[in-house]
């Protein structure tokens, strides 16, 4: 699983939550469209969808396209979404709902396929679980692409495998990637990048490498 994103200097993906902002100079854009063409599917929160309607296809750079799958909890995907008009790869929405719920019909009605799960105990679709769903439909790699409270529960869960973080030189002062510490107060996580490589593309730099969480240190020392 990767995680890319991209934010200011000041750590901000946008300015305010539910209003999208471009960061990423049209060579980083580039760049994320050719890793998209090289993972299965590709996962956005629904926070993503309402704020930017977006295709989540490859436009930019030859290569296939990957599945979109969005982690929907509620079933708030709008009728009207960019998604819902693509009838080669209709989305996959991950979700607590059940078919009692009279979205579920009405988004399968425009071709969406709904996998519902059973809520972890913090009241949230389990990543573990999802992943071996989606392994079981025949996916194998898988692009994160955020919002701000996926990446948060992503690292939390400490599923992750690898990052590609472009960084654009500005200062935005908005919404933060991580609006809170991951883990607890008494035992805090603090992931780490192994392996970390750099490359500038426009005026972005790029920064990628292997996540790495404190138990998988643990584990080398022993």
């Amino acid at each position: 699983m990767t995680l890319s994103y991209a934010q200011s200097l000041d750590g901000s993906l946008t300015l305010q939550r539910g209003k999208p902002l471009r960061l990423s100079s049209p060579q980083s854009l580039r760049l994320t469209h050719q890793l998209r063409a090289l993972h299965d599917a590709l996962l956005v929160g629904i926070g993503t969808v309402l704020a930017d309607n977006p295709r989540l296809t490859v436009r930019l750079a030859p290569g296939k396209q990957p599945q979109p799958l969005i982690l929907d909890s509620h079933l708030r995907l709008p009728l009207s979404s960019a998604l819902l008009e693509n009838p080669h790869h209709p989305p996959w929405i991950a979700t607590l709902e059940t078919p009692q719920n009279p979205r579920w019909h009405a988004l399968q009605a425009r071709g969406a396929v709904l996998l519902p799960f059973a809520p972890n105990p913090q009241g949230r679709i389990d990543w573990h679980d999802l992943l071996a769903s989606l392994f079981g439909r025949g996916i194998r790699s898988l692009m994160v692409e955020g919002g701000a409270q996926v990446i948060h529960s992503l690292l939390q869960a400490q599923a992750a495998d690898l990052a590609v973080i472009t960084l654009a030189p500005r200062f935005v002062g908005g919404l933060a990637v991580l609006e809170q510490p991951l883990g607890t107060l008494e035992k805090p996580l603090f992931p780490s990048l192994k392996e970390v490589g750099f490359q500038r593309f426009g005026e972005d730099l790029v920064i990628c490498g292997r996540l790495s969480y404190p138990n998988d240190e643990l584990e080398a020392k022993r």
